[in-house]
C-alpha cells in the first residue's frame, strides 16, 4: 500500500509541474571561468512561449477552440461519433447491471469487466463529442 501511495504522490506531483511556467532568465555564474560555456539571450518572441488566445465573445466559440483534428471535422460526423460513444456507454452500464444480478458476482467480483470499464469511457466521450458538434453546427460546419 506505501508503494501505491508514493506511486500516486509521484504522479500527481509530475502532472502539477506540467502547468508550472518556465522562466525567460537564464542564470549566470558569478566568477568567470574559462571553459565556461556562453549563455546566449534567447531572443524569442512571447507569441511562442504561450498559448494562443482561446477567449471569445458572444454564445458560441470559434472552431480553433476544438484542436487542429475536431475543428476540420463536420458537425455531422462529430454528432455520429457522440451518438455511437453514448451507446457504447449505455451497452456498458446495461451489462454491468445485469451481471451484478448473479448470484454471488458482488462478494467475488465477478460483475467487473474492463471492457465494460473501457466502454463506460464513452459517457465523457459522448459528451464531449456532442458539444463539439454544436459548437460546429453554430459556426456553419
Amino acid at each position: 500500500m506505501a508503494r501505491l501511495s508514493i506511486l500516486i504522490l509521484a504522479v500527481i506531483v509530475a502532472v502539477s509541474s506540467a502547468f508550472v511556467p518556465t522562466a525567460q532568465t537564464a542564470t549566470r555564474a558569478t566568477n568567470k571561468v574559462a571553459f565556461a560555456p556562453k549563455i546566449s539571450e534567447q531572443t524569442t518572441s512571447s507569441t511562442t512561449l504561450f498559448a494562443e488566445d482561446m477567449t471569445w465573445e458572444g454564445e458560441y466559440p470559434p472552431s480553433k477552440v476544438l484542436g487542429p483534428i475536431m475543428s476540420k471535422m463536420p458537425s455531422s460526423t462529430l454528432a455520429i461519433i457522440s451518438m455511437i460513444s453514448l451507446a457504447v456507454c449505455a451497452y456498458s452500464c446495461v451489462q454491468s447491471g445485469l451481471l451484478l444480478r448473479e448470484p454471488g458476482a458482488v462478494e467475488n467480483g465477478t460483475w467487473v469487466k474492463w471492457y465494460y470499464i473501457v466502454e463506460g469511457l464513452g459517457g465523457p466521450l459522448a459528451w464531449g463529442t456532442h458539444v463539439a458538434s454544436w459548437i460546429q453546427r453554430k459556426n456553419g460546419m
